[in-house]
């Protein structure tokens, strides 16, 4: 009997869409031979829904339609039922028996709502094997701020930076706008600290675009960021596979930007209509670099992925300065988009390869967090004289 990989792509997220793409090409990718593949959909409403006209990206074309051929589900939130559930009755008894059962869960899901540790939540408090990041790691990489702040405690280098929520920017403009000036300077470039794809990102040289900038990413995150802008930039890509105590850099990628910042365009339309995912986007691969850069980028990609405790693939983007040659970690991408597979494949590892390796990694965690205590066989009910103080003495205090 096959084992059974669950896809779960889509979601409430701004970057939707290019979840959709990503899942695509993973499903297509996983030997059939080996796995059975549950395509599983997320809409922009949170409803599941599962079919096989889900495997085709040209039906996403109407929506509507593509539900009607597909079936909603749900999984329970209990520990151990690895079932999809039909959300509606079936068959002439109206049974709401489970459709099918998964083995194992690769989230192919990008942005907010999917990709920030909401969505592992559910997978962990399920106890499924899943491949990618757990809730710690998904948040901590997916918020800016937070990133940024483990890096530069770990002597990772990033860029100088100022960060407030959009109730601090009403509340106190002036005073964070002579603290941005005063710190690092113009020009700054602005972003919602919990986004990618570069939505809501922009730059700005001076006080009226500064003002602008950040009024419009606060339509996007309540926690915004204001970074140091290098001028004479070169941006580069490094993806790690594997998980905190073992893992492997790829080769590097330098995108090829049409603009100051690498758009959506640029990242997943190849400055074109057509939507493919990150691989159509145009990229130097193997980035032109000395060795010695080469070397130190994957070495920092590497310690990125470690001390934010990653699992299983994901990418992590780079600025170098041009004038000086310094290197600083841009963000972190928990869940790639396209899963990083054409760097794999530039590295020797073939795209079904890359997907098998996740469910390796998805199932020895799962083994691994078997070895570890998660409770007492201790009933202080039980206890003579029961629980003395009541609900207030029952938890013992944290040092």
């Amino acid at each position: 009997m096959k084992t059974n990989i669950g896809v779960f792509f889509g979601g409430r997220s701004t970057e939707h869409e290019i979840s959709v793409i990503s899942a695509s090409q993973a499903m297509h990718a996983i030997n059939r031979d080996k796995y059975d593949v549950t395509p599983i959909y997320i809409s922009k409403q949170g409803k599941f829904y599962t079919g096989d006209a889900l495997f085709d990206v040209a039906n996403y074309r109407d929506i509507p339609a593509l539900l009607a051929r597909c079936e909603e589900v749900y999984m329970r939130p209990v520990y151990g039922d690895y079932n999809l559930y039909r959300a509606k009755a079936a068959g002439l008894f109206g049974n709401k028996g489970p459709l099918s059962t998964l083995d194992v869960v690769i989230p192919v899901l990008h942005g907010s709502n999917v990709e920030d540790g909401i969505f592992e939540g559910v997978l962990e408090t399920i106890g499924i094997p899943y491949a990618g990041c757990d809730t710690l790691a998904s948040a901590n990489g997916m918020d800016k701020i937070t990133m940024k702040m483990i890096l530069r405690e770990s002597g990772i280098p990033v860029i100088d930076y100022v960060w407030f929520t959009d109730k601090e920017w009403f509340a106190k403009r002036d005073a964070l706008i002579e603290k941005i000036e005063s710190k690092i300077g113009y020009p700054v470039i602005v972003k919602p600290a919990n986004l990618g794809s570069s939505v809501g990102i922009g730059r700005a040289a001076n006080r009226e675009q500064l003002i602008e900038k950040v009024d419009t990413a606060q339509k996007y995150s309540s926690r915004l960021i204001v970074e140091h802008m290098v001028d004479n930039l070169k941006e580069i890509n490094c993806s790690v596979l594997g998980d905190c105590d073992e893992y492997r850099s790829s080769v590097l990628e330098e995108p090829i930007k049409s603009a100051e910042i690498l758009s959506y365009e640029d990242k997943y339309m190849g400055g074109t209509k057509g939507a493919k995912g990150m691989q159509a986007s145009q990229k130097r691969i193997p980035a032109d670099l000395p060795e010695d850069m080469t070397k130190r980028i994957q070495y920092l990609a590497g310690e990125t992925f470690r001390v934010l405790s990653c699992h299983g693939v994901s990418r992590i983007d780079f600025i170098i300065d041009d004038d000086s040659k310094e290197i600083f970690v841009n963000e972190i991408n928990t869940i790639p988009g396209s899963l990083s597979f054409y760097l794999w494949e530039a590295t020797g590892l073939s795209f079904d390869k890359l997907m098998d390796k996740l469910v390796q990694l998805a199932l020895k965690r799962k083994r691994e967090q078997g070895l570890k205590t998660v409770s007492y066989d201790q009933n202080i009910f039980s206890l003579s004289g029961g629980v003395k103080g009541g609900v207030k003495g029952a938890k013992a205090p944290r040092h």
